[in-house]
């Protein structure tokens, strides 16, 4: 670099050369200054999105891959001890009065020591064993008999409704590939091939999902009932997520309750589905989402998914160094603890207590986050995350603090993320669906089988009656 000259030695004319060389540089400094900004910032985007997990964002367990997070827990340690909690009533085996089948096991016939024959042996202690029996299907041969009248004409029985075939599978038979498909998630193929290892009566796949598509059939009109309950319902949740459907991305979207669930698929995500599902639109209580703009524009009360706000500030705390976002954490958290404690609504003045310490959290997040200017291009100026988040838990607080002052309102929207949760271990496990059709199939027989789970109802049993004519009807209010 060459050395600064003495500016006292120079001339006059020197020096108003060198201002000339040097004047247009200052442009060009604040240019290069502006970009290495811009750089420094998009340096710090891209590493803060290479730290996102499933525990400080919205992206599924299953985009972690092999470098899971560490599970950590916002509940303060020595709230309750480890293991079983006091007054949990155990569910382990427990001995029965009469078993089915009793070995004995008898002393030899003289006494070891002193060799004299032994007297009358008697029950000294009892263990059981509880095991399932040998499984093995049974065949039932109808027969239909006929005879002749003395007029000549010739009189027969006929066949039960469902007997349709010289050879088919029984109700308990379908029953038993639907659940391991639609409820265990297995695939059709390892479906199959588990009905004859476990019951020597090996399938076809087309058998097993023949089955499906009449399971659906016959429990659509139920299905469509519990929708029709949802949409009456106080309190929804509602969740959408991606399937692959015949090498397509569609969109399953979940519509629960705590005792009724409601999934359906369609190939948009927006209102297109919400209006072509035709439950949404029509919902008027309170919908349990997580922001996402085509839920604020249905006509209805909203309370957004506190957990959600809890990952992404975990990310501004953990990943950006922001203190105000541990701080908002520690808040929501201790108002979700105070909420439970409660049993219900805190009272009002509690409340405006929260939200009043809420909002000054806000105005310092706001203060290290400020509105990036207009550029003025068109569309909405590109914000940063901390700055979207922000707007989104001033712009709705009330949605935010329903929980606190309604006491149907949830602090989060698990109940939806676990309706979406199984089909997506469906999809992991079997890779998609390859039609539209099997796709409505799964959507039906799962709304079913997850509104008996939630109503405690033996999945198995129900679905031997659905095939007989008679599926168990759920309990809609």
């Amino acid at each position: 670099m060459d050395e600064l000259p003495d500016l006292e030695k120079l001339s006059v004319a020197e020096k108003d050369q060198l201002i000339r060389e040097l004047w247009p540089l200052r442009a060009l400094v604040r240019d290069l200054a502006a970009q290495v900004t811009a750089l420094q910032l998009k340096v710090t985007e891209l590493e803060a999105r290479l730290a996102t997990n499933s525990r400080n964002s919205s992206k599924p367990p299953s985009s972690d891959g092999l470098n899971k997070p560490q599970p950590k827990s916002l509940r303060k340690c020595g709230e309750r001890p480890t293991g079983g909690q006091k007054g949990h009533q155990g569910h382990g085996l427990k001995k029965v009065a009469e078993p089915d089948r009793i070995v004995t096991h008898a002393p030899p016939s003289h006494c070891a020591e002193c060799q004299r024959p032994l007297p009358e042996r008697s029950v000294v202690e009892t263990r059981q064993v509880f095991d399932l029996p040998p499984l093995r299907f049974e065949v039932t041969e109808h027969q239909v008999l006929a005879a002749q009248c003395a007029c000549g004409k010739i009189c027969r029985g006929e066949f039960p409704p469902g007997i349709s075939a010289p050879v088919q599978y029984g109700p308990a038979a379908m029953a038993a590939a639907v659940h391991l498909t639609h409820h265990h998630m297995m695939p059709v193929q390892r479906t199959a091939a588990l009905m004859g290892d476990f019951f020597g009566l090996p399938m076809a796949e087309a058998t097993v999902l023949a089955a499906s598509e009449e399971a659906a059939v016959r429990l659509a009109p139920t299905v469509a009932l519990m929708g029709e309950a949802i949409q009456t319902a106080e309190v929804a949740h509602a969740d959408e997520t991606g399937m692959r459907v015949a090498g397509k991305l569609h969109w399953m979207h979940a519509l629960v309750t705590a005792t009724l669930t409601w999934v359906g698929c369609h190939e948009k995500r927006g209102k297109r589905a919400f209006d072509a599902l035709g439950i949404l639109p029509g919902f008027l209580g309170t919908l349990i989402h997580d922001g996402w703009k085509p839920y604020r524009d249905l006509l209805c009360k909203h309370g957004l998914c506190n957990a959600h706000h809890l990952r992404e500030l975990t990310y501004l705390f953990e990943e950006l160094q922001q203190a105000w976002a541990g701080r908002l954490i520690e808040l929501l958290v201790a108002a979700c603890h105070e909420v439970n404690q409660a049993g219900g609504s805190l009272p009002v003045e509690r409340v405006a207590l929260w939200r009043n310490r809420y909002t000054e959290i806000l105005s310092e997040g706001e203060v290290l986050n400020p509105q990036a200017e207009k550029s003025g291009k068109r569309g909405r100026t590109r914000q940063s995350k901390a700055t979207n988040l922000l707007w989104r838990l001033r712009t709705y607080a009330d949605d935010v603090w329903r929980f606190a002052s309604d006491p149907s309102v949830p602090f989060s929207n698990n109940l939806a993320e676990q309706a979406v949760r199984m089909p997506k271990v469906k999809q992991k496990i079997s890779g998609g669906f390859r039609t539209r059709n099997g796709a409505d199939t799964f959507c039906t027989i799962r709304s079913y089988l997850a509104t008996l789970h939630k109503q405690g109802s033996n999945l198995f049993h129900a679905l031997t009656l659905t095939f007989q004519g008679q599926p168990p009807q759920p309990r809609l209010a």
